[in-house]
């Protein structure tokens, strides 16, 4: 079992600047992870690091960057998360990300779908360190944000821990000096991303281990964890810990993440006041055209485990689609919410 780092001496640790600000992280989950989701979430945690949606090289480069690249300065600390091979496109469009406000631009080495393969970029990247490290290498030379990488422990076959060591070591080379890594190899062909995100053993281990290798380096930690407790206890061993489909599903837990992880005053958010905080928003973006139920979907998760949940969900569900839909039904599914805690309240009392 590796040393925890608590247990190694202050004047041992090489602590790296840019572990402060990783010490918790929201995954990017494609189809989830949108402008409109950041935004929500930034209702709840003002210092979590944030990640966009992978987008690729090639669709910046050559389609709707303002589009894809859109998102307000209330998202920040916000790193865009970008798929591709190709070093000169890399560079090209690091370059767009950095200059449309982005704190820091991630390279996409884990996700094992299809499409990605096709596209020869992703997990299957890991089985090219050198070609990372020269993406790595062009990006950072138009860019003055870190330039970071999200990878597996391995792939397939290779998936040893020489192998990721040498994986990590070579990037680093390239100047990388923060990896995010996924606890479990992928296994990029006989399994979906949806099974690679379940089916292949998490491996805590190596990732400890791999930070102690590289003490210099940040090295953040994701992959199976779905509670603060869990999350916190991840410091003893590694710089940060990454959340994908909790912080998703659940997203109030981030309103107690600024006290846990970054010594904030513990608090006193309510889901109700956070819908608050993030009525002007909705208003804001349903003036400029934007369909409420392109908002609301990020919600359904905010009263998960209460009660109130179910009105909450169902009274979105049910009318945010229609095509007339304003703020009102956003209003509407807080006050049945918060109806509902009254009423249990009252029967408490009784």
């Amino acid at each position: 079992m590796p040393t925890p780092l608590q247990d190694i001496p202050m004047n041992q640790r090489h602590p790296h600047p840019l572990a402060a600000q990783h010490r918790f992280c929201v995954a990017p989950m494609m189809d989830w992870t949108d402008r409109h989701d950041r935004r929500f979430l930034r209702c709840l945690s003002n210092e979590a690091m944030l990640y966009s949606e992978m987008v690729t090289s090639a669709a910046l480069v050559h389609g709707d960057s303002v589009a894809l690249l859109a998102h307000s300065p209330e998202e920040y600390p916000v790193a865009l998360q970008i798929g591709g091979s190709d070093p000169e496109q890399l560079q090209r469009a690091a370059k767009m990300g950095a200059a449309a406000g982005y704190c820091e631009i991630n390279l996409n080495v884990g996700c094992p779908s299809e499409r990605v393969q096709s596209g020869a970029f992703g997990a299957c990247l890991m089985a090219e360190p050198e070609l990372v490290a020269r993406c790595v290498s062009s990006m950072r030379e138009v860019v003055d944000v870190p330039v970071t990488v999200k990878c597996r422990i391995g792939i397939d076959d290779q998936d040893s821990e020489v192998a990721l060591q040498h994986f990590v070591g070579t990037v680093a080379d390239a100047g990388c000096e923060l990896f995010i890594v996924h606890a479990r190899k992928a296994i990029l062909s006989g399994l979906s991303p949806k099974q690679n995100r379940d089916i292949p053993p998490l491996d805590y281990d190596r990732v400890y281990r791999l930070k102690q290798h590289f003490s210099h380096l940040a090295i953040i930690i994701n992959g199976g964890i779905i509670d603060l407790e869990t999350a916190h206890a991840q410091l003893e061993h590694v710089d940060g810990v990454m959340l994908g489909r909790e912080a998703y599903q659940n997203p109030f837990l981030l309103a107690h993440v600024d006290s846990r992880f970054y010594g904030a005053t513990p608090s006193q958010t309510t889901r109700d006041s956070v819908l608050r905080a993030y009525l002007p928003y909705v208003e804001q973006q349903l003036a400029a055209g934007t369909p409420l139920q392109h908002i609301t979907r990020h919600l359904l998760g905010l009263y998960k485990g209460v009660h109130g949940g179910k009105q909450f969900r169902r009274h979105l569900s049910e009318n945010a689609y229609r095509p007339e839909a304003g703020i009102e039904v956003l209003v509407d599914a807080m006050a049945l919410a918060s109806e509902n805690y009254r009423r249990l309240a009252h029967a408490d009392e009784d």
